[in-house]
């Protein structure tokens, strides 16, 4: 299948999958909404961050070595997936030896139990669905995310509403679901059929886990980057004001929904195609592409914000919407540094991986205590923004000695600097605002809507 073809089709595949997942946010926000405080919702944040924090460390990022070395044909299945679970249970026992530490926490003390359960079952589906895309078997991992999606609004429903359990209830429905999922892959594809110990090659699990190991502090910082704000917010203006923030970062989902359809594809293209010799202008034709959607979506996304925000909370948490302009231009920039990580993927650069994320994460911690005590909560989203403009820089740079993407910078920066204008107007509400916005998004569909045109019509004409 021609490359460009084999992408727009796992794409589609993959959209399936991740869109149920990510309108799964907006379809239960009303509900989250009504049913828990402010202060709750903060606290059924910061468990979730926490956990997902946890999750590589537990992992010993053995997940990012599946699907990397799952896509090489020639190694064998089984010592891959194998190697995964039984590093995955290694660190989940010494996990285990830290509940001490993690009871003294403060807002998730209490919840320690939840967590490790969390963290169990969602490490189990990661390392489970990974392995299923590695194997590219991406009819099923759609279909497990439509499952997975379905489930989720079911059990959130029976425990929120029906048995009013709160903060737990919230926590539990994603548990039950995940444990579902688990289950669904086993069977459906049998994982319990490329399970075989001892490992027959133990260079297999050697190379994972050099691969791997590097991964975990870049796990580490690059969540620093994405959820160190919300504890420094949560620190600073309290936990009221977090659980406005965190609702705030539900409407910059959208651009991650567009984002994680193509990149779970693209990572399978950009390693299977690794060696084809006009890789260049394959990552090029792409990035014009993406990153023109990407654009495109989030000045829309800026434009709607206060529309979106009314119809799908509630009142109390209706001035969140201040906070959404910045957090999406961050989000957008963390799209693209994905993509440009990609070719890390490929390299098998995960050193270099780590060092661009460090970067990345300091910079916003200091960003952060220098912007929030001044602008308050916008100060925590311009500063991730910030923050991800520095590591998208970096490697720009640095992925050159790799493969030369040819980037049009000044495009790059009108597109930036039309979201800036849009976020400031919005913001402050400045007279005549709505026509200043749409103007400008207007602008922004013009100058991007060409590239697309012109990557449909050739998909076509192929």
């Amino acid at each position: 299948m021609d490359k460009y073809k084999k992408l727009i089709s796992n794409t589609m595949l993959f959209g399936i999958s991740t869109f149920s997942s990510k309108v799964l946010v907006f379809l239960l926000l009303p509900l989250y909404t009504r049913l828990l405080s402010n202060g709750d919702y903060g606290v059924v944040d910061l468990i979730v961050q926490t956990s997902n924090l946890l999750i590589p460390i537990v992992t010993i990022g053995i997940t990012n070595g599946i699907i990397r070395f799952g896509l090489d044909k020639s190694l064998n299945k089984k010592d891959i997936f194998s190697t995964g679970l039984l590093v995955f249970f290694c660190g989940f026992v010494l996990f285990l030896l830290l509940a001490p530490l993690l009871a003294k926490v403060k807002y998730i003390s209490s919840h320690t139990v939840l967590i490790y359960c969390f963290v169990f079952t969602s490490s189990m589906r990661l390392l489970s669905a990974q392995f299923v895309k590695a194997k590219q078997r991406t009819r099923l991992y759609a279909i497990d995310g439509v499952l997975s999606t379905a489930t989720t609004i079911l059990f959130t429903v029976l425990f929120l509403v029906a048995f009013k359990w709160g903060i737990d209830g919230y926590v539990f429905a994603i548990i039950l679901s995940d444990f579902l999922s688990v289950v669904f892959l086993f069977l459906t594809a049998k994982l319990y059929k490329d399970i075989s110990f001892p490992i027959s090659d133990k260079s297999i699990s050697q190379a994972m886990l050099h691969y791997s190991i590097p991964m975990i502090p870049t796990t580490i910082f690059w969540w620093i980057t994405n959820v160190s704000d919300r504890y420094i917010v949560a620190y600073m203006l309290g936990k009221e004001a977090n659980g406005l923030y965190a609702i705030s970062y539900k409407i910059p989902t959208v651009i991650i929904l567009v984002s994680t359809i193509f990149m779970d594809a693209w990572q399978i293209s950009a390693i299977t195609e690794n060696k084809s010799g006009d890789r260049e202008k394959f990552f090029t034709n792409v990035f014009k592409s993406f990153s023109s959607i990407i654009f495109i979506s989030a000045s829309g996304l800026i434009l709607f914000c206060k529309l979106i925000t009314r119809v799908l909370v509630s009142t109390s948490f209706y001035p969140s919407w201040k906070y959404v302009p910045f957090l999406v231009m961050s989000t957008t920039f963390c799209c693209f540094v994905t993509f440009i990580g990609s070719i890390y993927i490929v390299e098998k650069k995960s050193g270099l991986t780590l060092a661009t994320t460090v970067a990345g994460a300091v910079s916003n911690v200091i960003l952060n205590f220098l912007l929030i005590p001044r602008f308050g909560v916008n100060g925590a989203g311009f500063a991730t923004f910030i923050s991800y403009s520095l590591v998208f820089l970096i490697r720009t740079f640095n992925t050159k000695q790799f493969i030369k993407i040819k980037w049009n910078s000044v495009k790059l920066s009108v597109n930036t600097a039309i979201l800036l204008a849009q976020s400031v107007l919005m913001i402050f509400e400045v007279p005549h605002w709505m026509f200043y916005v749409s103007a400008l998004f207007l602008g922004m569909f013009l100058l991007n809507i060409k590239d697309i045109l012109v990557s449909a019509k050739k998909l076509l004409f192929r």
